[in-house]
């Protein structure tokens, strides 16, 4: 499905509720809906999944699973309608649709929570999930609950160790000592994607701290190229996250060189440059001020240690306002040199607050004749300026030398010994060949994606299968022992590293391959661990043997629709991405991406801002199914805006889609078989079919699907108190989407004895679409004088007869002479005069 911008919000006005009627009860969702609810979920078939040796073409269809905070709210709410009716419409066109739910159940917030309540993180979360999952049911969501999976279960983890045993195996899971980022509030480690302007990705008010410790990467790094050129593969993901994973990916073409520090102990400093064509103009090294060697050229001078500090807090201060590139270029002068490998030319050696230490080396060579923020340094501290190319233009007549910094590549160099003359491209060539020749550098890519640091110093996760042992160094625990089992009674603090490390009983083992003592990795996978595979789980989720069979993946692989919020555009999708192409590699699956299509749903905002409990703006389903029905709230979360805008939560407008369904309600029971339907009814039956089978097959207009179904009962009821039973059964089906609860109700009521979610979806007659009459607006040198009606597919020179003939039209013409009638087909016609 084409996932194309939406219209803008519909402004269809519901009808009021229609007086009652003595034929039939008042609609009453409170007892319609729960009676459905008893009678799906005693039938856990009812949604349920054939496997892969069914004949009937899959749909896989899945939002996102929910971290079980304990119960949804209304933005929730939306994200899962926009599922469900899709799932619902898929179901009616006959395929074999997978629609399943789980638990993101690990992570911080559960033991955090743990803290708070003193209740344990298994206890807290599973009452969560319970809760959840009632509300789900509630909702009468089309979830197929037999393949229900939850994350911190050993059934489910024990195969995160599986893999991360497999990655160990490939040389792509490794420990090493690390500067890392560390949330003092979360008292763990943050990946790099979960670090948001210098902050806590939890804690948007916590500044992230630097520490060195020893971790577990995964080499993510490996599939950066993949993980690159898959983007241009996947046309029906938004622009917008394809750019975001581009950008945080960051693939840079240039060359690594090495720079000797002057009489310093045989130090140097590499630099990665993308122009190595300007290095003759580079004047100044300038270091991040972490770069380790930093420590090293401020030794025993505390004024250049008090100023690198500052130039530190400057870094952080830019990070916590998200504005590192408007950051005041500042640095320091560390008296010393590097030796430019080219041409034995001393520069100097400074430290700058606008270098960062995770963007290539943590060092640059300063060109600031060729580069803005160099030449902004440059210029601030007195720096020298050397020109290296000029536009092949520059002597011609008429043409000066540029203004710099001058960045421009369709150029050639200059004050470049053997160089001159030379394209930057050509330039670039041979200065790579020429540094890896003499040995002080090479042709070199590189990118801002970072290999991920998947330790956590927490508890509510799962364990690393690792061991120590004193005799054998690293030893992977046996697949056969996995999986590593999570204890249950422990007490949680934020003191002192891992709380399972004070488990003295099971962090003492024994070593496999020697037999001697040994201990347990004490640190616990990063919860996106959990999430990067788990949608493969679902395929097969009582399987034992394997993480899933692949046949069974294979048969639902890719994901035809995935559903989930932007802000996962980075974290979730890039780390799915790298498994997806780990498990094949592995031979475990025959896809290369888990999703061939990708939706990110607008927000629900309440009162300015995002509707979430931290804002204190929740709305409750309890609180509009008790008011309204649960039909009537997932109704108006599609009906209120575009499924990819932000929507303004407005109670009138669940009581107002509440009407219509009453409304609904009494047009369909009341409906006769003896009844012949309209004309007009029909012909506004087959747009209305029409309208709502391409929205679901294209643009997911969904408000307008349903203004479309109130406009069509409007026309149904404006024909005549009593209405055709075929066309009652029509509106029953197309409202089926949209609100399953009364859909079921009704069709118990007309329908043909099918159950209505395999129920085809009905089929559009375009003759009987097709309308009868054409209006046209009628210009007047632009401005619209009248309406005009003709029969549908009049010729134009009628159409032109019928507006030069209207009252209105010869008022606006009368003394003029008509110059041209230009006709738009269907829509317009213009009179020119003079």
């Amino acid at each position: 499905m084409n996932l194309t911008p939406m219209s803008e919000p519909n402004t269809i006005t519901v009808p009021s509720e229609p007086r009652p009627t003595s034929s039939r009860e008042r609609y009453n969702p409170q007892e319609i809906e729960p009676k459905w609810q008893q009678r799906w979920d005693s039938d856990p078939q009812h949604y349920a999944a054939e496997t892969a040796e069914t004949s009937r073409k899959k749909y896989y269809l899945l939002e996102m699973l929910p971290y079980p905070s304990g119960a949804l709210h209304m933005g929730h709410v939306r994200n899962y309608s926009i599922g469900d009716a899709l799932a619902r419409f898929m179901w009616m066109n006959g395929y074999n649709v997978l629609h399943p739910m789980g638990w993101d159940a690990f992570g911080l917030p559960a033991e955090n929570a743990a803290l708070k309540n003193n209740t344990p993180p298994k206890q807290w979360t599973l009452q969560n999930i319970a809760a959840m999952k009632s509300q789900m049911k509630r909702l009468g969501f089309s979830y197929d609950w037999t393949r229900e999976i939850t994350t911190c279960l050993p059934d489910y983890y024990r195969w995160n160790q599986w893999f991360f045993l497999k990655l160990h195996e490939r040389g792509l899971a490794y420990r090493k000592e690390s500067r890392v980022n560390w949330c003092p509030k979360c008292q763990t480690v943050l990946a790099n994607e979960q670090v948001v302007d210098g902050r806590c990705w939890r804690h948007e008010d916590t500044v992230v701290l630097q520490k060195s410790l020893e971790q577990w990467f995964v080499r993510t790094t490996q599939y950066a190229d993949e993980l690159l050129d898959g983007l241009d593969k996947l046309p029906n993901w938004p622009e917008k996250v394809r750019t975001m994973q581009r950008n945080w990916i960051g693939r840079s073409e240039g060359a690594q060189v090495t720079f000797k520090v002057d009489a310093f102990d045989g130090d140097s400093i590499s630099v990665f440059t993308t122009r190595i064509d300007t290095i003759f103009g580079a004047t100044s090294i300038n270091l991040a001020p972490e770069h380790p060697l930093v420590s090293k050229l401020i030794a025993n001078d505390a004024s250049l240690d008090a100023a690198v500090e500052r130039l530190v807090t400057d870094q952080k201060a830019a990070k916590e306002a998200g504005d590192v590139a408007g950051l005041e270029k500042r640095g320091v002068d560390t008296g010393r040199f590097a030796i430019n490998p080219f041409n034995g030319e001393k520069i100097p050696i400074w430290i700058a607050n606008y270098i960062l230490m995770d963007y290539g080396t943590g060092a640059i060579m300063s060109v600031p004749a060729h580069d803005e923020r160099d030449f902004e340094f440059a210029r601030k501290y007195d720096i020298p300026i050397k020109v290296v190319i000029l536009p092949r233009k520059v002597g011609a007549e008429g043409e000066e030398e540029p203004t710099l910094p001058y960045t421009a590549e369709d150029s050639m160099l200059i004050n470049s010994p053997d160089y001159n003359g030379l394209s930057p491209k050509q330039a670039q060539d041979k200065l790579a060949a020429a540094a890896e020749e003499g040995g002080f550098g090479k042709k070199t890519v590189t990118y801002r994606l970072k290999d991920w640091g998947i330790s956590r110093q927490r508890y509510w996760g799962t364990p690393i299968p690792m061991l120590y042992c004193s005799a054998c160094g690293i030893v992977p625990v046996p697949e056969d022992q996995l999986p590593v089992i999570l204890p249950d009674n422990i007490e949680i603090t934020q003191q002192g590293g891992s709380p399972l490390g004070k488990l003295t009983d099971w962090v003492n083992t024994t070593c496999p391959k020697c037999g001697g003592a040994a201990r347990r990795e004490t640190d616990t996978m990063d919860t996106f661990v959990d999430s990067s595979w788990y949608f493969y789980r679902y395929t097969d989720p009582k399987n034992d043997r394997v993480p899933f069979d692949s046949a069974q993946a294979n048969y639902f692989f890719p994901i035809d629709q995935y559903i989930g919020g932007v802000e996962h555009a980075i974290l979730h999708l890039i780390y799915s991405r790298f498994w997806t192409k780990f498990m094949r590699d592995l031979g475990m699956v025959a896809n290369d991406e888990p999703a061939e299509r990708l939706f990110t749903q607008g927000m629900v905002i309440k009162d300015g801002a995002k509707m979430s409990k931290s804002k204190g703006n929740v709305v409750t389903p309890e609180e509009m199914i008790g008011k309204f029905g649960a039909d009537a709230a997932r109704m108006y979360s599609l009906f209120a805006a575009p499924p990819d805008r932000d929507l303004d939560w407005q109670e009138a407008g669940v009581a107002g889609v509440a009407r219509f369904l009453t409304k609904v309600y009494r047009f369909v029971l009341d409906s006769s078989n003896d009844v012949p339907a309209d004309r007009r009814v029909m012909r506004k039956l087959h747009q209305t079919i029409r309208k709502i089978t391409q929205d679901f097959s294209g643009r997911w207009h969904f408000n307008t699907s349903i203004a479309a179904l109130m406009e069509l009962l409007n026309e149904c009821t404006a024909a005549g108190a009593s209405a055709s039973r075929d066309v009652a059964r029509h509106i029953t089906l197309l409202l089926a989407p949209f609100a399953p609860y009364l859909a079921a109700e009704l069709w118990e009521q007309v329908g043909d004895g099918t159950a209505l979610l395999r129920h085809p979806w009905p089929q559009y007659d375009e003759a009987l679409a097709k309308e009868d009459e054409t209006e046209y607006a009628v210009q007047v040198s632009g401005k619209v004088r009248s309406k005009i009606t003709v029969p549908a597919g009049s010729p134009e020179d009628l159409v032109r007869e019928a507006a030069i003939s209207d009252a209105k039209v010869i008022a606006a013409t009368a003394g003029k002479t008509v110059v041209k009638v230009l006709v738009v087909p269907n829509r317009l016609v213009n009179i020119v005069i003079k």
